[in-house]
């Protein structure tokens, strides 16, 4: 395949593993690399900026092909020394950078002078629009399907997707309820040049988290997941369990809650614990509603070469109905 994306990011499919919490290690971010994809390490799962630099010489010996760094910044009362991460990618000789929540136009300016590709994840046009105005490279649009933070304007990727597309410039990454070969035909027929999976992925042979949690996924439907922090105009989306059934429930008593109420719920050491653990009642599991279209646990390589396949029949399928 070759669109933009392959062609900026020296990648032989337009498939890219997206930054996943406690997920995004060097036996994932690799096997997805080695399939013909983009592995992503996720920057925040490493405890220090000296872990992160681990991380990525682990990985190294894992894949000789691409693989990128997420590194997702956010407002926080106690932040993590995120320019010490950024110095870690660029000074290990990453050269692709996945950028979530805030985007600092110093990070951008600093990652694009040491020759670092950078693909910013967002949830609105406007957003997205800020973010190629402030020199990223390519864009990936999160639809309201997602798992993680899907925003508040709750648009679906069958719209969001090709409005950025019409708008932007640089390329396009579908991001969002994309699991099998028919969403990557659907995202390519809509403007996109590429896909972002994150719990598709999560459902794989080398992803490194319990068994439990992968079979979870294949057992649920696309109706199976809860929208939390709703009420604190924060939303994210999970699947569904006693832990994420008793967050929507507290926010939605009578007068509401804050999130101190809720806390010892949604702890990220919690949900860490989960996925270890193999424990599906045991924390927050993140997951989009692309779960209703994953049945199997296949090795990456696998997967990728099926999705490719399914997508050139999907596509051809639609163009045979044009005489």
């Amino acid at each position: 395949m070759k669109t933009r994306i392959t062609e900026m990011l020296g990648i032989r499919y337009p498939i890219i593993q997206g930054g996943m919490m406690w997920v995004g290690r060097a036996e994932l971010a690799s096997a997805v690399s080695n399939a013909g994809g983009l592995g992503i390490l996720t920057a925040l799962t490493q405890p220090t900026p000296e872990a992160l630099a681990a991380e990525i010489e682990r990985c190294r010996t894992m894949t000789d092909k691409p693989f990128g760094v997420n590194l997702t910044i956010l407002p926080s009362a106690n932040p993590p020394p995120y320019e010490a991460y950024l110095d870690v990618v660029i000074n290990s000789g990453v050269k692709i950078l996945e950028t979530a929540g805030n985007n600092p136009k110093e990070f951008i300016v600093k990652a694009k002078a040491a020759g670092v590709k950078i693909i910013h994840k967002c949830t609105a046009v406007r957003h997205a629009l800020s973010a190629e105005r402030n020199g990223v490279d390519a864009i990936s649009i999160d639809g309201f399907e997602c798992a993680g933070h899907p925003g508040e304007d709750d648009v679906s990727g069958l719209v969001l997707i090709p409005a950025a597309a019409k708008k932007l410039k640089i390329p396009v990454v579908a991001s969002g309820g994309i699991g099998d070969g028919r969403g990557m035909a659907a995202a390519l027929a809509l403007g996109a040049e590429g896909v972002n999976m994150g719990t598709r992925f999560c459902a794989t042979v080398e992803a490194p988290i319990h068994e439990n949690i992968k079979k979870m996924m294949v057992e649920k439907t696309e109706r199976d997941t809860n929208l939390i922090f709703r009420t604190l105009h924060n939303t994210g989306r999970v699947l569904k369990n006693s832990v994420s059934d008793e967050v929507v429930a507290t926010e939605n008593r009578p007068g509401g809650c804050e999130f101190k109420d809720i806390h010892h719920l949604v702890k990220g050491a919690r949900g860490r614990e989960a996925l270890e653990t193999g424990n599906v009642e045991g924390g927050l599991v993140w997951g989009g509603q692309v779960v209703g279209l994953i049945d199997d646990i296949p090795t990456c390589a696998v997967l990728l070469e099926r999705m490719v396949k399914e997508a050139k029949q999907h596509l051809t399928y639609a163009l045979g109905m044009f005489e």
